[in-house]
């Protein structure tokens, strides 16, 4: 098998904590450069930016962006022209139709355009969808809350215009709620929480439903300390599904019936590295589409400031 070099673009957190161990553990992907301004790896040639690697780095085959959604849009452009296939990390953009020309890009050059949700991946997400296709589905909630200054310490740009806030986490949610039920749900209203200070919200609540009506809500909070909370709660005709820990752990009535480790980001590049190898590409805007009308259709509420 011939090995897919990759770059990473973005050298931050998670790309420390996810991407390099993920692209290490998964036959058919070698990590060969990194571009990043403030950070880099030992024994990897590293250069400032994207362009600068495109020019005078080593051979790669593929980048994988990392960086702030803002600036992933002339990232991908510049990869894919260069004739690179291109992961990108969620969300894939900071706007919806900005996907449109690297969706054509990528066909035009018969290049690989993945755009990645990497909570699809978690390994209780596809049993819950199987189980929930032979069900009647009668309401279901999300509660996905986390502490921001665990998860995004000192990151500027998540309360920036694009950078989502809540959303940022709260998209994996949505990720996961377009996957498991069987028909498109759509947002009927919103309510967004503001700082005085920022861009961004802090928290969200969100009304959705389907064609036929199904209940849907969902909480986003980036104010919680503690055990943070990551669950998808199904009622249905034949019991209550839960999806906790972020889809890792599937329980009917409260009894686990799927649990498995965490290899979201290793599922995440062998896919890569499968659509790679035939230049096909893999773009669901389906859960960015969500936020986009989350924001449309949002009540605007000013909180307290947000000081990191």
């Amino acid at each position: 098998m011939t090995e897919l070099r990759i770059a990473i673009v973005g050298f931050g957190k998670i790309a420390r904590d996810q991407h390099v161990g993920a692209i290490a553990a998964v036959p058919g992907a070698t990590l060969a450069a990194v571009a990043s301004r403030n950070a880099s790896l030992p024994d990897l040639p590293h250069f400032a930016t994207i362009e600068e690697l495109l020019e005078k780095g080593p051979p790669i085959d593929a980048v994988s962006l990392c960086t702030p959604p803002q600036v992933r849009r002339a990232q991908a452009a510049a990869a894919l022209r260069a004739g690179k296939h291109v992961m990108l990390e969620k969300p894939p953009g900071a706007g919806v139709a900005e996907l449109d020309p690297l969706i054509a890009m990528a066909g035009e050059t018969k290049r690989t355009l993945f755009a990645t949700w990497h909570s699809r991946h978690a390994p209780a997400v596809e049993p819950a969808r199987e189980w929930l296709a032979a069900r009647r589905i009668r309401s279901v909630h999300v509660n996905w809350k986390e502490d921001v200054r665990v998860w995004h310490p000192g990151q500027a740009w998540i309360w920036e215009p694009g950078g989502l806030g809540v959303f940022d986490p709260g998209i994996n949610a949505l990720s996961i709620l377009t996957r498991i039920l069987p028909k498109p749900v759509f947002v009927n209203a919103a309510e967004l929480a503001f700082p005085a200070n920022c861009q961004a919200p802090i928290a969200a609540k969100l009304t959705l439903t389907d064609i036929d009506g199904l209940p849907v809500t969902a909480e986003f909070d980036f104010r919680q300390t503690g055990p943070q909370s990551w669950d998808i709660l199904v009622e249905t005709d034949q019991g209550r599904m839960t999806l906790s820990r972020g889809g890792r752990i599937m329980a009917i009535d409260g009894k686990t019936v799927a649990e498995a480790p965490d290899e979201e980001y290793r599922e995440l590049y062998r896919h890569f590295v499968a659509l790679a190898a035939t230049g096909a590409s893999d773009v669901d805007l389906a859960p960015l589409r969500l936020v986009a009308d989350a924001f449309l259709l949002g009540r605007r509420t000013i909180v307290e400031p947000f000081v990191g």
